[in-house]
């Protein structure tokens, strides 16, 4: 069989335990349906595979055809944030815990990669945020964020106060622990603890979530992802933006934590016959006693 994919870049999770024997049986088998198998180089220098060609993630971007994850969520948004910019589709086999986007089972992965492979699979388009911190009219940070953009306050210091504008216009001074600004994707995590909606990954929309509100009325509110959200820190120590919840950005008085919508998207590919409603059911464990 001949694979729809002829140069396929395989990434792994870093350290965790089984990541050097999972990517090698990963890579045998797509080595056996055809395709020319590079390894992403951090994943090569932290397993300790040698035999197959190393690149670094902006050369995947420019020569391979497809991205193969293998390990969690996280590793899965920190590859998308990175490939959305080439268009490059990527497919998520999960060695973590819950899989929201790597949503194919490590065991028995040939079975669901083999029509994949041969072009039989649904495509996920998912929307990025693109992130900058502002300071007297100077960016001080600029990031990519797949699941959310976060200001909260620091560990042991009281509630912050923040400046809320949407497209310019004033909305709330707000009195919270933080405040999280989800995309559709990141609607299932930390948004989703805050008491935040789920949000189909087809709505072009984002959801604002204040954190341990002070006024209990201040409540969720979904946002179209063309509007620009602007949050400025008015008071509070030690207080810091997150994106994705690995960059992190201290912040001081004033300044402005910027969103807009990127110019890229993030391309999942998923098995024939996938479903956001099945993950959700099995991944929130809705229904468990149904059929």
């Amino acid at each position: 069989m001949q694979s729809s994919f002829h140069h396929v870049a395989l990434i792994g999770k870093y350290h965790a335990a089984g990541s050097r024997q999972a990517l090698e049986d990963v890579a045998a088998f797509l080595n056996a349906q055809g395709c020319d198998v590079v390894l992403e180089e951090e994943s090569a220098t932290s397993t300790g595979i040698t035999q197959y060609p190393l690149m670094s993630v902006a050369q995947i971007g420019a020569h391979c055809s497809l991205a193969v994850v293998v390990g969690g969520d996280g590793t899965m948004l920190g590859m998308g944030r990175q490939l959305a910019r080439y268009a490059v589709p990527l497919i998520g086999i999960n060695q973590g815990r819950l899989g929201f986007i790597t949503d194919i089972a490590f065991e028995g992965f040939q079975a669901t990669l083999t029509p994949m492979l041969r072009g039989e699979f649904e495509e996920d388009l998912r929307s990025l945020m693109h992130a900058k911190v502002m300071r007297e009219g100077r960016c001080v940070f600029d990031a990519f964020a797949m699941n959310d953009v976060v200001v909260n306050r620091g560990a042991t210091a009281g509630m912050v106060e923040l400046r809320v504008e949407v497209d310019g216009r004033f909305v709330a001074n707000q009195r919270a622990d933080g405040l999280i600004i989800a995309s559709p994707t990141g609607s299932t995590a930390y948004s989703l603890s805050a008491g935040g909606p789920l949000l189909h990954p087809s709505i072009p929309g984002w959801v604002l979530v204040p954190i341990a509100p002070h006024t209990l009325s201040n409540r969720p509110i979904v946002l179209a992802d063309a509007a620009e959200v602007a949050i400025e820190l008015v008071a509070g120590r030690d207080a810091s933006a997150n994106f994705d919840m690995q960059s992190l950005a201290s912040l001081m008085l004033g300044d402005r934590v910027v969103v807009k919508r990127s110019k890229h998207s993030v391309r999942f590919l998923h098995p024939r016959g996938w479903s956001y409603f099945d993950t959700l059911r099995k991944k929130l464990h809705w229904n468990e006693a149904g059929a």
